[in-house]
């Protein structure tokens, strides 16, 4: 039986999915929290509902990833390290470079680490996690899968900024896109559920979560989105403005005596969007709770959605129509409120809600009415799954072998 497991590392965690790819059952999957900090905290649930959870210290993802493997054996989810054939790992930024997902080598290293300038959060931890697995799993097939592959498809105009050209030409200042790989994975079910060939379709996926965006998505390849050079921008989300004016920032850098600009983009980063507005939470769920009495959080719950139906409205434009509206994430797939708010507002469209079907979570549905032109989706995402599809496609080439880092 060939196991593949697919890696999402951040800078203080290590998230991961242990699959059987011949059925695609999970076998086992689980967090390591507050890698580098003095309590970390452990959770892995496997086997028929069983869990293991601890907190103790994490030092580095080194440690977690050593921790991780022999956690595995002990709970006998895995009796040996070589019955994991493959390791996906998800990678933030793949610039230009990357267009679709790569077998690991030395000369992908050094790109990946190459374009750190584009996610400097992101792409040393993704690093830190493939070095990880690569010294105890040496011989297992490792694989990058880039967030912004996907979206190499989108036609120019809609990736140039309309900013000197020589930015796009010398420094690569471009549109570039995330959560590709949710993206693709929910128009794959999408088109499943509508029994239509994908490269027919005109679809719309919106991910909805700390961090959100939307993708137009036309005959199967991204046409746009709404993330751009970076995760900044797009629709407002729990902490990022999402789109905002520039010259603003170096207007409000006066008023608040501010020195550099990173300390404005922080403030874009992690003071802004739902939290911004709301003064209550960055989390969608506290927010709501108290927009019945609070102005503030209502206010961020209506740009919320006036952002949503914003961008939806841009790209049913941009494509010449739209077949299907999908919802996924953490808000999209659990806010029955927000999502009957977003299609309400898109009635115009031909769309109505089944109330009924909206209430229901955790499966792929449909949750608009069978007389709507346009069909809307629920479809809970699974980017470890795609991961680690990825990794078994890559795997089956004959000529890809497991590749030395050096």
């Amino acid at each position: 039986m060939s196991k593949i497991i697919a890696i999402n590392a951040g800078s203080s965690s290590l998230k991961f999915k242990l699959f059987e790819m011949n059925t695609e059952q999970v076998l086992a999957q689980g967090l390591f929290d507050r890698i580098g900090l003095a309590q970390g905290a452990i959770k892995i649930k496997y086997g028929a509902d069983e869990e293991f959870k601890t907190n103790e210290e994490i030092k580095d993802h080194s440690y977690a990833v050593k921790r991780l493997l022999g956690l595995m054996l002990n709970l006998e989810i895995i009796h040996e390290f070589s019955e994991i054939k493959g390791v996906g790992h998800r990678v933030v930024a793949g610039g230009e470079y990357f267009k679709r997902s790569v077998a690991i080598n030395s000369k992908v290293i050094r790109k990946i680490n190459s374009l750190a300038e584009y996610a400097p959060i992101h792409n040393p931890a993704n690093l830190m996690g493939i070095k990880a697995f690569k010294n105890i799993l040496p011989t297992a097939t490792a694989v990058a899968v880039f967030d912004t592959s996907f979206h190499q498809t989108m036609p120019k105009e809609n990736y140039i900024f309309s900013v000197p050209y020589e930015w796009y030409q010398k420094y690569g200042v471009r549109r570039y896109g995330a959560h590709g790989t949710s993206h693709r994975y929910v128009a794959d079910v999408a088109a499943s559920m509508l029994k239509r060939p994908l490269k027919e379709l005109k679809l719309i996926s919106c991910h909805l979560g700390a961090g959100a965006s939307i993708c137009a998505i036309k005959n199967g390849k991204s046409f746009d989105t709404s993330m751009g050079f970076t995760p900044l921008t797009g629709i407002t989300m729990a902490t990022r403005s999402g789109d905002t004016d520039v010259a603003m920032i170096a207007f409000m850098m006066q008023k608040l005596d501010m020195h550099s600009m990173p300390e404005a983009i922080y403030d874009l980063n992690k003071k802004s969007g739902l939290l911004g507005i709301s003064g209550v939470s960055s989390d969608m769920r506290d927010v709501m709770e108290e927009s019945t009495t609070n102005f503030r959080a209502q206010l961020a719950v209506d740009i919320f959605v006036k952002d949503i139906v914003k961008y939806i409205g841009s790209y049913t434009a941009e494509m010449g129509g739209v077949d299907g509206i999908i919802f996924t994430a953490g808000i999209g797939e659990n806010s029955a409120e927000i999502r009957s708010a977003v299609l309400k507002r898109l009635s115009y469209m031909g769309i109505e809600v089944d109330e009924e079907k909206n209430l229901l979570r955790g499966e792929n549905i449909v949750i608009s009415t069978s007389s709507s032109k346009v069909k809307a989706f629920v479809i809970p995402t699974d980017e470890e799954l795609m991961i680690a599809r990825d990794v078994d496609k890559i795997m089956k080439k004959k000529n890809v072998k497991s590749a030395k880092l050096v």
